[in-house]
């Protein structure tokens, strides 16, 4: 095995942990803390079942890219060095400090054109604002049904009725298979744009196993982002959330193959939906949210300032 082979491998490996342990709890966040009585396994399996699905079909489809295309303009360098490596181990180091930074900028970035990081950028801001804004005009008609005191006492599973069981199943899977779509291409950028069958197999062992960890650890540190949000633990809530922030990630899948942050989006998501919320039924409070809002922002420009950084000094190094 050649050094460059070793390297890009390495690079896969590091990217597919740091990708997965800080961007799963976008999508299965809240789907993990409103069905936290489950045993782990269950929920990983669900899990599991739809991410295989999701890259087989990817590969099967599009020639042996299970990128579903969004790498499509970014090549694999002839050569991967070691500095190439970079990204994925700041991501790691990030992620331990529970930021929720946008590993689409923090992976991409060294790999991509600054032409394509720019579209990158105005994709990601775009969907920052759009979910801000579907988020906040969705729970200005609903809030006050759905989030009110009264629905807070309701957070034990046994006392659910089973249509919100079933739909928040339902809409986990779609949001999830959405992602999956989308971050694929973070994953795999260290790895040829075209899967043999063996790779294809290796790549969703691996995955599986990482995916596993993260759901034994019940999501880690990047977990309190979703948990101190007001009412995340209500089935109802995490349904119409994972609901919101998939069909978001849809019409941004339809718009462009760019790759897009989509932890900007959660955050846009959690952002106008705390915003609504807190504006109908908590304005005691809003202050307090204006600053849960600011400080979840910054976070998530901290992964965008320390890719720039990144790529520029892996331009350098090249």
């Amino acid at each position: 095995m050649t050094i460059p082979i070793l390297i890009s491998l390495i690079g896969f490996a590091l990217a597919a942990y740091a990708v997965i342990a800080n961007d799963v709890i976008q999508t299965l966040g809240t789907f993990l803390t409103s069905n936290a009585k489950k045993h782990w396994l269950i929920l990983w399996a669900f899990a599991a079942i739809i991410l295989s699905s999701t890259l087989i079909l990817g590969w099967a489809l599009n020639d042996g890219d299970v990128t579903y295309g969004r790498l499509s303009k970014i090549p694999l360098p002839e050569t991967i060095e070691w500095w190439y490596l970079l990204p994925p181990i700041a991501l790691l180091i990030i992620t331990q400090f529970g930021f929720p930074v946008s590993t689409t900028f923090m992976i991409l970035s060294v790999f991509s054109t600054s032409q394509i990081i720019g579209k990158m950028v105005i994709k990601s801001v775009s969907g920052y604002a759009v979910a801000f804004i579907f988020a906040f005009i969705i729970y200005l008609i609903i809030a006050r049904k759905f989030e009110s005191k009264s629905s807070l006492d309701k957070t034990n599973l046994k006392n659910q009725k089973r249509f919100w069981l079933v739909a928040q199943w339902f809409s986990t899977g779609f949001l999830w298979s959405q992602w999956l779509i989308q971050d694929f291409a973070n994953i795999f950028v260290y790895l040829p744009r075209q899967l043999n069958l063996y790779q294809l197999i290796g790549s969703l062992v691996f995955i599986l196993v990482i995916l596993a960890l993260v759901f034994k650890r019940k999501g880690g540190k990047i977990q309190d982002v979703v948990t101190q949000k007001t009412n995340t633990a209500n089935i109802r809530s995490a349904t119409l959330i994972d609901l919101c922030y998939g069909i978001v990630l849809y019409v941004f899948t339809v718009i462009n193959p760019i790759p897009m942050s989509t932890t900007w989006t959660f955050v846009g998501i959690l952002a106008g939906r705390e915003y609504a919320i807190n504006y109908l039924m908590h304005k005691h409070l809003i202050k307090e949210t204006y600053k849960k809002l600011f400080f979840d922002l910054y976070k998530v420009n901290i992964g965008l300032v320390v890719s720039i950084i990144l790529a520029l000094l892996i331009h350098q190094l090249k």
